[in-house]
């Protein structure tokens, strides 16, 4: 049995309160008003001042248009109160739509063992279901955001606001799809069911360790069966409902897939950090260095996976160059240049210079360095996602990011490690675990 340390359990808590805080800040630092708004840009300004000279015919042009030019201004100025304003929120909302989604990779990377029946994975199933039991908690946070964002605590969603429907006839022409009722109603069976198949697949392994028989692995293997089905539907759709309606105008059919690429890889990677943590404290005795190539193996070629998909999106929509399509790349190209290219580098050129070696998929502190850099980048990956849709160009990674990142990794390492407490750490009446215990290749 696992005894979760009196250290690593002050860490996560430690984790959480100074994250709290750094959420807290940012919200309290929020601008209020136009005022506000006015004096952050003044601040923001270098160079001091503008040129003062002016012709006598600009400058009575200029009288002429004072009063649009200042409802212009004023415009401009609602415009960027209400991105810094989202600043806060939309920090959470990364950081927690991001922790919901690597469980719920290792939720499918799991369900995927099941059904391919896999020799070599059973000893990682204890891992594997400790990184799910985050789901129902991180399920609940996220649910709670959705309803916050449904009764206007941010504007996050533009296709929220009556306001911007009713003066936007693209939006109108979705709003059988986009509205709050029919949104919750989706997220509601999304989360459900997710964390249905979790509960029942995870209460029949433990069952089977009871059994005398393999009635409760086969009732897994159709249940994941079913539950890959259900997956693979659900997440297209989750990904079009929390991510890619943030930006309502904008649509890409590969975007599913790609969303799906991400989160899988970050699972994958989790599943690898936290089993070489445990190796290194003396527990998962069954574990082998071949148990960790193969890990390591998934790592690199979901890597891949990802960037072909990133690569297709970006390729097909910039060479067909249509308005509503191009502006999603145009904007992050302009505005966010330094985390969308840098989250390639991180993605993709990283993992293929040091995973396509052999030897180093089974060196720890190479694994470590490799997967700590490929989970930040597909956090940076989700901060390009959903970033320029809700802040614009006012974005920076501070303290409101930094300290919604760190809360929900403190809550992520309190609930995992709290959950590989609970039960014993190897599935000991699977069919498949002496094949487990002893994989070498």
């Amino acid at each position: 049995m696992y005894t979760f340390s009196s250290k690593l359990k002050t860490f996560s808590l430690i984790l959480m309160l100074v994250g709290a805080l750094g959420i807290g800040y940012g919200f309290f630092n929020a601008p209020k008003n136009i005022q506000d708004v006015e004096k952050i840009l003044a601040s923001s300004e270098h160079g001091g001042h503008h040129a003062a000279t002016a012709s006598a015919h600009e400058e009575g042009q200029a009288l002429e248009n004072k009063a649009q030019v200042a409802a212009e201004h004023e415009a401009h100025l609602e415009h960027v109160l209400e991105q810094l304003q989202n600043k806060p929120w939309a920090a959470l909302y990364v950081a927690c739509i991001f922790f919901l989604l690597v469980s719920m990779g290792v939720l499918a990377f799991y369900a995927i063992q099941q059904v391919a029946q896999a020799g070599w994975s059973p000893v990682l199933f204890r891992v594997m279901q400790a990184i799910t039991a985050y789901l129902p908690v991180g399920s609940v946070i996220f649910f709670v955001f959705l309803i916050l964002c449904g009764l206007h605590f941010n504007h996050l969603f533009i296709w929220l606001d009556p306001e911007v429907v009713a003066h936007d006839k693209l939006i109108q022409a979705k709003s059988g799809y986009l509205n709050f009722p029919f949104w919750m109603i989706r997220a509601a069976i999304f989360l459900i069911g997710w964390n249905l198949y979790r509960y029942f697949s995870r209460k029949n392994c433990l069952a089977q360790d009871e059994a005398t028989d393999d009635s409760f692995y086969k009732k897994n293997f159709k249940m994941s069966a079913a539950f890959l089905v259900f997956f693979i539907v659900t997440e297209s759709i989750m990904s079009w409902d929390w991510i890619m309606s943030l930006d309502p105008h904008w649509f890409s059919t590969l975007f599913g897939w790609y969303v799906f690429a991400s989160f899988f890889v970050s699972g994958i990677t989790t599943i690898a950090m936290v089993t070489l943590y445990l190796k290194s404290k003396g527990y998962l005795e069954h574990v082998n260095t071949s148990h960790i190539h193969d890990l390591a193996k998934f790592m690199f070629g979901i890597s891949v996976f990802w960037t072909y998909l990133w690569f297709s999106q970006f390729m097909l929509i910039w060479y067909a160059n249509i308005p509503e399509e191009i502006t999603y790349f145009v904007t992050r190209i302009e505005l966010y240049r330094l985390p969308f290219f840098g989250a390639v580098v991180m993605n993709f050129v990283f993992p293929l210079l040091i995973l396509i070696n052999t030897d180093f998929k089974r060196i720890t502190w190479i694994l470590v360095m490799a997967g700590t850099v490929i989970l930040l980048g597909h956090y940076i990956d989700f901060f390009n996602m959903i970033m320029p849709a809700t802040v614009g160009d006012q974005w920076f990674i501070g303290v409101p990011e930094i300290g919604a990142l760190i809360f929900f990794f403190g809550l992520f390492l309190f609930v995992v490690f709290s959950a590989l407490a609970k039960v014993p750490m190897l599935p000991k009446r699977n069919p498949f675990i002496e094949e487990s215990k002893h994989f070498h290749y």
